[in-house]
């Protein structure tokens, strides 16, 4: 059996809550992350909102803050 050329990890779905409660972050950094496109994130529904919580492991540290006065 041939091996894949590059090996992307397979999205697991979870709420934001799911995804917060996991990473021990608020939702509000988990919707900030998503809002900035730093992980993916795809509705299912009007409301219905799923994050991949592989590209939050794959994204690294999620709590550097990238905002701030200079």
């Amino acid at each position: 059996m041939p091996t894949p050329i590059h090996s992307a990890p397979e999205p697991r779905w979870g709420t934001v809550q799911d995804a917060a409660n996991y990473f021990a972050l608020s939702v509000d950094t988990i919707r900030r992350m998503i809002s900035r496109g730093d992980i993916d994130a795809r509705r299912f529904g009007p409301k219905l909102i799923r994050v991949d919580l592989a590209s939050i492991e794959a994204a690294g540290r999620p709590l550097q803050y990238r905002g701030g006065v200079s």
